[in-house]
């Protein structure tokens, strides 16, 4: 789905809005699955956002003229919930029935569940959805960015435990990425920083965008480890 981007996007940014190619196996096994389950059901269908935030200028210094302060924005599910429960993810969640489209979705959940102020957010691209087995949604990413970042925090400790704005910077950091790998074969990108674990579709998303915008440098793709052994490592549990 394309949308009205606005004119003075930024340079660092505009491949980021490309659809994500990147061939892991996390979005891989996500196209796959929805495929095959679409045959037999109809998936739930929720947004997330990609939000992106940093300097208006490209740096010359930085891989693809990412700014030094450039940044997303991330949540931690609270580790309650009955599903994907202590998971870092972007701000995102379920279509209502009001709701005008999957922008309006993810924008929507943010707020809920971050008081982000959506005047702030600029959308930028819409990408194909990726189905969810465990939840059984087809999740829609919604990149944007983040003219304006306004305070966010916990809204609702029920359903976020954080929230936290990552510096791209210690994500693309070649010693905070690897690759992790389940009991049952699933393998996905991650990355750990500030005591988190960024895997599954939230790390798949990002390593697609890392790559196709051009800001990654070099890191070891044969570092792959145990899934919950890594998980251990920051105090999460599948």
């Amino acid at each position: 789905m394309t949308i009205p981007v606005p004119q003075d996007i930024p340079k660092w940014l505009s491949k980021a809005i490309e659809p994500v190619t990147d061939n892991s196996d996390t979005l891989t096994i996500a196209r796959t699955l929805r495929r095959a389950m679409s045959i037999t059901s109809t998936p739930r269908q929720a947004a997330v956002l990609v939000l992106f935030g940093g300097a208006p200028e490209a740096d010359a210094d930085g891989l693809g003229g990412l700014p030094a302060d450039a940044e997303v924005l991330l949540t931690q599910r609270a580790a309650t919930l009955r599903q994907h429960r202590g998971q870092i993810a972007f701000p995102g969640g379920a279509v209502d029935p009001g709701d005008t489209g999957p922008i309006d979705t993810a924008l929507r959940e943010a707020c809920e569940e971050t008081g982000l102020d959506r005047a702030g957010v600029e959308p930028l691209a819409v990408l194909p959805k990726l189905f969810v087995p465990p939840s059984r949604f087809d999740v829609t990413p919604v990149v944007a960015y983040w003219r304006t970042p306004s305070e966010v925090g916990v809204v609702d400790e029920s359903e976020t435990e954080r929230v936290v704005r990552v510096p791209l910077a210690d994500l693309l950091d070649p010693a905070n990425r690897f690759l992790v790998r389940s009991s049952l074969g699933y393998q996905s990108p991650a990355f750990q920083v500030d005591g988190m674990l960024v895997w599954g579709l939230t790390g798949g998303i990002l390593a697609g965008i890392f790559k196709a915008a051009g800001w990654e440098p070099d890191w070891n793709h044969r570092d792959v480890r145990d899934l919950e052994a890594a998980l251990a490592d920051v105090g999460m549990t599948l």
